[in-house]
This record gives structure tokens, C-alpha cells and sequence, in this order.
């Protein structure tokens, strides 16, 4: 039991939407992301995601529409839900995930991060 220190965790890398592990809670993961730019269409058929700004602005989109999220916004997508997470500045996002959800879903992608490090 310690205290994780998210800002200092987003200095440890600069890669885009390769998200990283910070902690694992009830076989979930907490992860760390930045983004730019705009990420890949995609579900998860199986499992909710849930994106939270801590800085910066991230759009998701949807077939239908658009939520904006700004820091300390969050939103939960719901399972099977086709989405894109788009940041039109960098944006850093923790995200709260089943273990082993792969962070492109169904769609295979240069962005698939299968094995996501751990800081």
C-alpha cells in the first residue's frame, strides 16, 4: 500500500495511446494514457471502459454523436458500444479496465498495445 503519484507516472513515458499500468484492483487495471490526434474505431464486446481527464480535453465519438471530456471528466462506455477517442491537444486520461482488455478492442490496429508495461 502506497501512494501512486499519477503526474509523476505521465513523466515516465511520451508515446500516444500506449497506455501504461499504475495499479490493479479486483482484477482490473488502472492505466495511464496520452493522446493526440485520433485513435482507431473500436469495441469491447465484452467490458465497459472507463476514460477519466486528468488534463487536456479527449472527444469520444460515436456513430451517433460526441461527448467532450474535459479534466476531471469521465465517461463509461458501455460494453459493445463502437467509439474513438480523439484529442485535438495532448490529453492525459486514466482508464479503468478489466486485466487483459486490449485497448483496440476488436479492431487489430499499429496502436494494439497486447502487453501493456507496468510504472
Amino acid at each position: 500500500m502506497k501512494a501512486i503519484n499519477l503526474e509523476e507516472k505521465l513523466t515516465k513515458f511520451d508515446e500516444y495511446w500506449s497506455p501504461r499500468i499504475v495499479a490493479e484492483v479486483n482484477n482490473h487495471q488502472i492505466k495511464v494514457a496520452k493522446s493526440l490526434g485520433s485513435f482507431v474505431w473500436h469495441k469491447h464486446d465484452d467490458s465497459d471502459e472507463m476514460f477519466l481527464v486528468i488534463k487536456g480535453k479527449l472527444i469520444i465519438e460515436f456513430r451517433d454523436r460526441k461527448v467532450t471530456l474535459n479534466p476531471g471528466d469521465l465517461c463509461v462506455v458501455p460494453k459493445g458500444v463502437e467509439h474513438r477517442p480523439v484529442s485535438p491537444e495532448e490529453a492525459h486520461v486514466l482508464l479503468f479496465e478489466p486485466k487483459g482488455l486490449l485497448n483496440t478492442g476488436d479492431t487489430k490496429s499499429d496502436l494494439t498495445a497486447d502487453n501493456p508495461e507496468w510504472i
